[in-house]
């Protein structure tokens, strides 16, 4: 690594960032992994598993707004700090009361929730002790936090068969004491905050068309990633009859892999521009997704199936990332609290989709069949785009050279 890197912030909050950002992450998707064990003990149906884990994601997508907001008027760790013992306090709650009524688990998605907008809290952490020569560095490091989702699929799905699902929510305690523990020591207040202006500086962003492009793209990108995250342990059960421990582990697989591609997806974006890149892996995520909805008779196709559609989504999430600073280089924090946001509405749709097809048709084919199509539509908004943002970049980079100046 840069030695010039190292010295230029604070590696100790970057580390705290990161694993607070890690097991942040890991507890939003817990209810995917243990969907197996609940709807087992509660008698759900496949559209009631679809919505109970697709609503942590919803959760975390809103939260994220009011999470952005606290953090400019308190600052990042402090908001940490407290967004994590919210979480602890809800979970140790819940294992408490062990709730048996599918109502009740509505609450846990919602503590869940504020896991999940640690996204708005962890990266402003790392990113305001660096200088902008190495944002894209430190910001690739603690967005690593997002493989804790892979940590829920390979570990909770056995843990649940073991102990009983309500005592997985216990032991998810244990981490995040600890990273608590270990983030009050490590963190520090950034010195000066980059407040993003409130609310109503979002008004001009939002009239935008391309603001809404990039949440679009990106809602396609993550919001494919975390609700295949959330949902492919109930999946690859129910369609291919794999036991939980082995479905979550698939699962984690996949998962790992979209998440350690990210990096190369912003360097792949930096090489041949952001928008060949998202038109090429748009293209290959429709192929994919549109023959693993017209069905795939054993786990030994739909595997590296969904293996490759996984690896094209964690690219996609980079590429969509490199396209923020160059086509808003003045509002780079707002685009990226709205983005991140879409992103999680994204997975909502796609967990909650492939419930309500499997539960309306017996199929989970129309899901995947309707996020393809979703998918289409990206990947033409992208070739529309592609001809006047090639045309404007000179311009945009002149105003980034400007903004880094000033």
């Amino acid at each position: 690594m840069d030695t010039g890197f190292l010295k230029a912030g604070n590696p100790r909050t970057l580390l705290a960032a990161f694993l607070y950002f890690d097991v942040s992450f890991m507890v939003w998707v817990l209810l995917g992994p243990l969907g197996i064990s609940i709807a087992h003990d509660l008698h759900l149906n496949a559209g009631q598993k679809g919505l109970l884990v697709a609503t942590p994601v919803l959760a975390g997508a809103l939260l994220r707004v009011l999470a952005g907001a606290l953090v400019d008027h308190f600052g990042p760790r402090r908001v940490a700090i407290g967004a994590q013992i919210l979480v602890i306090a809800g979970l140790f709650l819940t294992w408490l009361i062990a709730p048996h009524s599918y109502g009740a688990l509505f609450g846990v998605a919602l503590v869940l929730g504020v896991a999940g907008a640690s996204f708005a809290i962890a990266l402003p952490l790392a990113s305001a002790w660096y200088p902008p020569q190495y944002q894209g560095t430190a910001l690739g490091i603690a967005g690593a936090g997002n493989s804790g989702t892979a940590l829920a699929s390979l570990f909770a799905p056995g843990l649940a068969v073991l102990y009983g699902w309500v005592n997985v929510l216990g032991l998810a305690t244990l981490p995040l004491t600890a990273v608590l523990v270990a983030f009050i020591f490590l963190a520090s207040e950034p010195p000066q905050r980059r407040s993003s202006g409130g609310l109503l500086t979002w008004l001009p962003v939002l009239r935008s068309g391309d603001c809404w492009l990039l949440m679009f793209f990106y809602g396609v990108t993550f919001g494919g990633f975390v609700g295949l995250a959330s949902f492919l342990t109930i999946y690859f059960n129910d369609q291919y009859g794999l036991p939980p421990a082995i479905a979550g582990s698939c699962t984690a697989l996949v998962v790992f892999v979209g998440s350690f591609v990210r990096p190369l997806g912003g360097a792949m974006a930096d090489r041949i521009g952001g928008e060949r890149a998202l038109s090429i892996l748009f293209a290959l995520a429709v192929a994919i997704f549109a023959v693993i909805g017209f069905g795939l008779p054993t786990i030994w196709l739909a595997f590296p199936a969904f293996f490759l559609g996984m690896l094209v989504l964690g690219l996609g999430n980079g590429a969509v990332f490199q396209l923020v600073p160059t086509r808003f280089p003045s509002r780079v924090g707002i685009l990226t609290g709205l983005v991140g946001m879409s992103g999680g509405v994204g997975g909502f749709y796609l967990a909650s989709s492939l419930g309500a097809a499997r539960q309306a048709t017996g199929s989970y084919g129309p899901g995947f069949l309707g996020f393809a199509s979703v998918t289409l539509v990206a990947f033409a908004c992208v070739g529309v785009c592609r001809r006047r943002w090639a045309a404007e970049r000179p311009r945009m980079s002149a105003e980034a050279d400007a903004t880094a100046s000033s």
